[in-house]
């Protein structure tokens, strides 16, 4: 008897459905390893992670990994997106909740809890520093996630402001909050008064309302 006609008469399973809990298992794999390799890029470093951890991260087997991605820079492209969505997917959701501001937007992005939150925070502020290093796509993917959160806080500008106003603007409070998060991660552990002083300074130099 074959394997399928064992399935069939032992669990009741047709050919369809055995291939719908096959195609259900790959995708939950999938996710498993993108969730885990997002939290550990971001929490230990692109260079600094490998495949196998990623794998026992997930609770997968090193096979798994290239059953979905053909490379770990493939992997790396994908974790980034995957991040980058949740972390526009929360933000979005607070933004909408609360009718957010340009400058609503500013204190949050230069924010102590911005800071702090590492490994499921914003995969920009984590990986910024790598990303020249990395593979093409992946700085295809950080160009196309820099210009979404540029616009997405760009949006509630009003007033006399021109659209190139805008995005001077836009550009360079993302360009700088990235750049605050990074020092202020980075001088935490010696100066902590400074590493709130560099979230302050920059936070009130882009604030547009006295």
């Amino acid at each position: 008897m074959t394997f399928l006609a064992s399935a069939i008469n032992i669990f009741g399973y047709d050919g369809v459905n055995l291939m719908r809990v096959s195609k259900e298992k790959a995708a939950e794999n999938r996710q498993a390893l993108l969730e885990a390799a997002s939290r550990k890029f971001r929490k230990d470093g692109i260079d600094g992670v490998g495949v196998a951890e990623i794998a026992n991260e997930a609770g997968l087997t090193h096979g798994a990994i290239y059953a979905h991605f053909p490379s770990k820079e493939a992997l790396a492209a994908e974790a980034f997106s995957f991040g980058f969505a949740k972390s526009m997917e929360d933000t979005q959701a607070w933004a909408n909740e609360h009718g957010a501001s340009f400058d609503d937007f500013v204190k949050v992005l230069m924010s102590r809890r911005m800071r702090d939150k590492i490994d499921d925070g914003c995969p920009m502020t984590a990986s910024a520093s790598e990303i020249s290093r990395q593979s093409l796509d992946l700085s295809l993917r950080f160009k196309d996630a820099f210009e979404e959160l540029a616009a997405t806080i760009a949006a509630p500008l009003t007033g006399h402001t021109t659209a190139a106003e805008k995005r001077r603007l836009s550009v360079a409070a993302v360009a700088a909050q990235i750049g605050a998060i990074a020092v202020a991660r980075a001088v935490l552990k010696a100066d902590e008064a400074l590493s709130e002083e560099v979230l302050s300074a920059v936070r009130e130099t882009f604030l547009v309302t006295p």
